[in-house]
């Protein structure tokens, strides 16, 4: 891709968004949050601070992000900290989050915008998390001789940077002052294009995410009440297929001592008279007080808790593997040294090859696969041991990203004045 195609795509993309906001409420919230971006930042941020610029597209690379961004916050006090997001899924959620100084959308790329978003911001330091490649940004950060960094980068053989046509991409990817990569596959592309000097391997930030919450985990008193005595499966992110598997399954284990806990990606009220429906007795977490515990089905009903949620699991069973958009976190299950199901479509997600590599997880296509699997794991407790085992070590063993990239900012002085 040339400049110049770049420019049509941002001109297209512009137009499109504008479009699509029209009758897509997602697509409205992106526009409608970008109204005068530069002039409320102008406002907002104050001249002569020390600031750390952290950039994520989403909610799943604030993941990755916010480890780091609070080890900065501890050995920097001295510092500020800005956090931008280009998708409304990152920034509706996180707009509040105590962590960072300001929380803003990052206005689009181009020339202009850059240059007065740098200008205003004036960091010191910029993080960018995973896939965000912004042309116009990163040539005046590189101009401006501001140290950037790309950490959790993840790079597979299709993307762009290692086609015939990929030269400004990997143009882009030069102007960082280093590649913190997750994986060996991913170094050795950036290697067949001549970006060893400035790569290295680091992991996947998320490792040391999710072993600070299971390192600071509370209980929940109402979840330990409805687990007691039983075996339960804890169904995080689920989407209706994966739910529909989730009744499958449930129908083939009726007479085992099993319950199931559901925590759906999508929980409108819609959505949880569909799940009342499927599963007939199920009760709601908010209304737990007012029944007695003897369903087999709960229903979570609100966000925040999920992460907690997986340590009471004698199985897990991650949503979205069901459909090709693909899986979420299964880390925030296997942290907490419990077998991880989910669907097939997980193989861009080196996270859960890696599990189902050394035994820690599953991929199960429908539900009468997945009774099969938890009845060999009910009779043979040696089997449920090493699977819990497997997937609890794999996370063990893969921690210490942020370590690296701490050491490597402090090594070089990058925020030493």
């Amino acid at each position: 891709m040339s400049v110049v195609l770049y420019n049509i795509f941002l001109l297209f993309f512009r137009i499109g968004i504008r479009v699509a906001s029209l009758f897509n409420p997602k697509a409205k919230k992106w526009v409608d949050g970008r109204r005068h971006i530069l002039a409320r930042m102008q406002d907002a941020i104050p001249p002569g601070q020390k600031i750390i610029w952290m950039h994520c597209a989403s909610l799943g690379e604030f993941e990755q992000g916010r480890p780091v961004m609070e080890a900065l916050k501890i050995t920097y006090p001295g510092h500020r900290i800005l956090l931008t997001f280009f998708s409304p899924s990152g920034y509706e959620v996180q707009k509040d989050y105590k962590g960072a100084d300001w929380v803003f959308y990052l206005p689009m790329d181009g020339p202009s915008n850059a240059r007065q978003f740098l200008e205003i911001v004036q960091p010191v330091l910029v993080v960018f998390v995973k896939y965000e490649f912004w042309y116009y940004y990163l040539k005046k950060i590189k101009y401006r001789q501001i140290p950037v960094l790309l950490i959790s980068a993840l790079f597979r053989r299709d993307m762009s940077f290692f086609k015939w046509y990929g030269g400004l991409q990997r143009k882009i990817l030069s102007r960082f002052d280093h590649l913190f990569v997750q994986t060996q596959s991913s170094l050795d592309l950036i290697l067949e294009i001549g970006l060893g000097s400035i790569s290295s391997i680091s992991g996947d930030t998320r490792f040391d995410r999710v072993s600070a919450i299971a390192a600071g985990w509370q209980p929940i008193p109402q979840i330990e009440q409805f687990a007691v005595n039983c075996r339960l499966i804890v169904a995080g992110s689920s989407w209706p297929e994966d739910e529909a598997l989730l009744k499958t399954a449930m129908s083939r284990l009726e007479n085992t001592n099993i319950k199931l806990l559901i925590a759906p990606h999508e929980i409108s009220e819609k959505h949880l008279v569909y799940l009342d429906n499927l599963f007939p007795g199920a009760i709601r977490f908010s209304a737990m007080n007012n029944h007695p515990n003897n369903s087999r089905f709960l229903i979570i009903d609100n966000v925040g808790m999920l992460s907690r949620l997986y340590r009471y699991a004698w199985i897990c069973y991650v949503g979205g593997g069901l459909k090709k958009s693909g899986i979420h976190n299964v880390l925030e299950a296997a942290v907490y040294s419990r077998p991880v199901f989910f669907g097939p479509f997980y193989t861009k997600y080196s996270e859960a090859i890696g599990l189902v590599a050394v035994g820690g997880a599953s991929a199960v296509k429908d539900g009468d696969q997945m009774a099969d699997q938890l009845q060999d794991l009910i009779s043979t407790s040696a089997a449920y041991e090493e699977m819990a085992a497997g997937a609890g070590q794999y996370v063990q063993r893969n921690t210490g990203a942020v370590n690296l990239i701490m050491h490597y900012i402090q090594e070089n002085r990058l925020l030493t004045s």
